[in-house]
Parts: structure tokens; C-alpha cells; sequence
């Protein structure tokens, strides 16, 4: 027991330096020893069976040769030596023949002058030869001239001699070892052919895979989503539809996100840092005027208390905006299936309740999937502009539904023409705006609610006055 674990133990430590190799190297490896051992198997089974059927079939050849010889002896007489005797077809490459007289003498048939060669004669061949009876036989194998041989001695009977014939086995063994020689040549190419195969396999396949760990430890160290990753809207990962190909698509998608995402956060802070600059520095003026409180006259401490006031309501609603923009993405609620004209009633009522205005609302049954918090906020945004802008109005601002489209109509001073392409961008405020307060994020959230949701926001002046802001949405149907 002892010695199995320390010989399990000696092949996991031969085989841990592969855990140090790359994968394409390893799957190559692994590949080309699966295909050895396979092989290997195949070969030694395919030349075992070959090599035994032809060592079968050449001592079936002999067994026959010298059975038919022994018969043809017990017969009428036969002059062996005869041109057109039975023997002369034992003549060839792997057959020979000798005849062996009662003297123990050796006749052998010479033709066009070949090169004469004796099989050995041993005392049992000689007893042979003695022999009264035709068609006794004695078999052995034995070697001469450097070959091996496999020996019959045949009598001729009434102790007239024998007939030994030889079949040469190195033919055979040639034979053998050709077809040895071819196996293992076959299995090396094949072997070779499979080690190039799982390499090239193993570079398509891993090749992306080392590319993506390179991506991600290239982001891991430096921090930056500017590195190339194979897939995404290259040729490459539109061809591979494969698991890695996905991947790549996938990790491609990934760093694309977190590098909007990234970018998106530098934006929304410098935009932001831009806009706060102005309130907290009308604040620290007006902190520093604070110092002389007691020498300004009362109107003077009134207008005071009432600008900074006015500044901190309006730092807390950027400040508000900002985090409601900045966590957007981060809400966990759940998209499901609301009617717009249940959302339009809520935003009315509470618009009513907070400003005192007239709301009306005009809605269809239009049905929409999304997540009714930032649909609602979406809405809001826009009705409550309508109500901030025109605080004197008298005619009702009006919400109408149809079809998936949304507009807020008001009365109030309306939009320049050039301006209103901006309106949804991120701090823009409109040259009529910035008197009042806001932060010129209110409308760029609906955009980016909107949009999320599949729909696009839309702006324009009414005829005779006020504007027309809202957002359409895909509706559900069925």
C-alpha cells in the first residue's frame, strides 16, 4: 500500500510542472497524449493481429507443402528432380529444396547458375533418408548462412533417400518488420498531426482566453476600460458564437458600461461642482456680511435673511437632484405593467396640494411596463416647471395622455426657439431661466428616465403662448 501512494506521489510531482504551463500548451499536451495512448492501443492490436496472421498463413503454406509432398511420395513413383517434377515449384523466394541420399550426400537443383546453398542435415534426417517407408516426415526449425529456416525432411522410401525442404523465414520477418516500421511511421504522423491539431485548437480557443485575462489584469492594475477585448462589434466576436466568444462579447459589453458609467461620474461631478460653485459663494458673501448684522438697517437684515434662504432651499434642491441623479441606476425597483392615466392623476393631485394651481388631466388607457417611481418622478419634473415658471397663471396646466405620448401643456413665457434642443441637457437652463431658481437638472432626468425606458422626450411653444413638454413611451399591447 505503501508503495502505490509513493508511486501516486511521484506522478503528481512529475506532473505539477504542467500546471505552470499556459492552457493552450497544456490542452495541446493533453490532446497529443490521448491521441498517443489511442495509438498506441490501435497500432499494437493492428501489427499483433497482421504479424499473426501472416506467421499463421506462411506455416499453413508449409504445413501444406509438405503434407501434399508426403502424399505424392506414397504414390506412384517420382523422380523429384525432374524438370517437370512436383518439386521444381518449391523453387522460389521463401522455398528451397535438397535431396538427401542414403550416403548422406546432398543433391541440390542449380538454375541459371544461382548461388548454391545447403540446409543443414542433422542424424534424424539421415534416419529419415534410411527409411523403408515413402512419406515419413521429421520437421525443426534451424539456421544456415546467417537465416533462419523452417526444415522438413520427407523419405522417399525403400531407403532410397529423403527430400528436405526449407522455407526461409526472414521474408516473413521482412515482412513484419516493414509493416512494423509503417505502423509506427503512420503513428508518429498521426501523433504529430494530433499534437499540431490540439495546438492550433488550443491557440483558436484559449488565444481569446488569454487575451481576456490579459484585459482584465491590464484593468486591474491601471484602472482604465480603454483596452481592446476581443468580441464586442469586432469581426472576431461576431464570428464566434461560441462560449468564449460570449464571454468576450459579454466582458466586451462590461467594460464598455463601466467605462459610460465611469465617464458619466466625471461628468456629474465637474457639471456639479460648476453649478454649486454659485451658491455657496452667494452664501459666503453673504456669511461675510453676516459680520455686520447689527449695522445693517432692518431692510437691510431682512433681504438678507431672505437671500440666504433662498440660497439654501435652492443648494438643497441641487444637492437633492444630484443624489436622486446620481443613485438612478442603483434602484432596486422592479419594472411592472401601470396605466399612465392612474400615474397622471397622482402627479396632478399632488401638484395641486403643493402650489395650489389647476391641474387637468386627459387620458387614455395607455399601458406601459416600467418602474413607476421614475416614471412618476419623470412626470413630475415636467409639471412642476410648468407651475414653477408661470406662478401667476390662471389657466390650468394640462396633462394629456394618448397612445403612449405624454405632453405637459402650460401658459408660461415659453422657450426660445434655438433653446429648446437643449432643454434636456444636463445643467442647461434656458436664458429666461436663470433668473429663477433650479438647477438644470430636472429635465435632463427625465431624459435619461425616459430613454431608459425606451421612449424619447419631446419639447415645443404652443400657438398662443407656453410650452409643450413631455416623453412618449412604448405602450403594451395585447
Amino acid at each position: 500500500m505503501m508503495h502505490v501512494r509513493s508511486a501516486f506521489a511521484q506522478l503528481r510531482g512529475r506532473m505539477a510542472p504542467m500546471r505552470d504551463w499556459r492552457l493552450g500548451t497544456r490542452f495541446a499536451v493533453s490532446f497529443a497524449l490521448v491521441a498517443m495512448v489511442v495509438i498506441a492501443l490501435v497500432g499494437s492490436l493492428a501489427y499483433n493481429t497482421a504479424a499473426f496472421l501472416i506467421r499463421t498463413d506462411a506455416q499453413t503454406e508449409f504445413d501444406t507443402t509438405v503434407q501434399n509432398l508426403s502424399r505424392n511420395l506414397r504414390g506412384p513413383s517420382l523422380d523429384p528432380l525432374a524438370g517437370g517434377g512436383a518439386l521444381a515449384v518449391l523453387h522460389s523466394r521463401s522455398f528451397t529444396f535438397q535431396i538427401v541420399t542414403p550416403d548422406g550426400g546432398v543433391q541440390v537443383q542449380v538454375r541459371n547458375k544461382e548461388q548454391v546453398r545447403f540446409l543443414p542435415v542433422t542424424d534424424a534426417d539421415h534416419r529419415i533418408a534410411a527409411e523403408e517407408e515413402p512419406g515419413a516426415v521429421h520437421t525443426r526449425e534451424d539456421s544456415a548462412h546467417g537465416e533462419d529456416y523452417r526444415i522438413a525432411s520427407v523419405s522417399l522410401g525403400g531407403g532410397s533417400g529423403a527430400v528436405q525442404i526449407g522455407q526461409r523465414l526472414s521474408p516473413t520477418e521482412q515482412m513484419l518488420d516493414r509493416l512494423a516500421t509503417q505502423v509506427l511511421g503512420v503513428g508518429v504522423a498521426v501523433l504529430i498531426g494530433a499534437g499540431v491539431a490540439g495546438w492550433l485548437i488550443g491557440r483558436r480557443v484559449t488565444g481569446r482566453l488569454v487575451r481576456l485575462t490579459e484585459a482584465a489584469e491590464y484593468v486591474s492594475s491601471t484602472g482604465r476600460l480603454d483596452y481592446p477585448v476581443p468580441g464586442g462589434d469586432s469581426a472576431e466576436g461576431r464570428a464566434a458564437g461560441d462560449e468564449v466568444g460570449r464571454l468576450g462579447n459579454a466582458f466586451s459589453a462590461m467594460l464598455a458600461r463601466l467605462a459610460s458609467s465611469k465617464e458619466e461620474q466625471r461628468r456629474l461631478v465637474q457639471n456639479a461642482s460648476h453649478e454649486l460653485r454659485t451658491p455657496l459663494t452667494s452664501l459666503r458673501t453673504n456669511v461675510s456680511v453676516m459680520k455686520r448684522f447689527d449695522q445693517l438697517p432692518p431692510e437691510g437684515r431682512r433681504q438678507l435673511v431672505d437671500d440666504l434662504q433662498g440660497e439654501t432651499r435652492e443648494l438643497t434642491g441641487l444637492v437633492d437632484e444630484l443624489v436622486q441623479l446620481a443613485t438612478e441606476s442603483r434602484e432596486d425597483e422592479q419594472p411592472t405593467d401601470l396605466e399612465l392615466r392612474e400615474l397622471a392623476e397622482r402627479v396632478a393631485a399632488r401638484t395641486r396640494r403643493r402650489t395650489g394651481r389647476e391641474v387637468s388631466v386627459e387620458a387614455d388607457g395607455t399601458v406601459v411596463h416600467g418602474r413607476p417611481g421614475a416614471l412618476e418622478r419623470a412626470l413630475s419634473n415636467p409639471v412642476e416647471n410648468a407651475a414653477k415658471f408661470d406662478p401667476g397663471g390662471t389657466e390650468p396646466i394640462e396633462i394629456v395622455v394618448r397612445e403612449g405620448r405624454v405632453e405637459v401643456r402650460d401658459r408660461g413665457p415659453g422657450i426660445d426657439e434655438q433653446e429648446l434642443e437643449h432643454i434636456f441637457e444636463r445643467f442647461y437652463r434656458s436664458t429666461s431661466a436663470r433668473s429663477m431658481p433650479g438647477s438644470g437638472l430636472g429635465l435632463s432626468m427625465v431624459h435619461d428616465i425616459v430613454t431608459a425606458h425606451g421612449g424619447n422626450v419631446l419639447a415645443a411653444n404652443r400657438p398662443g403662448g407656453g410650452t409643450v413638454v413631455g416623453f412618449w413611451l412604448p405602450p403594451r399591447t395585447g
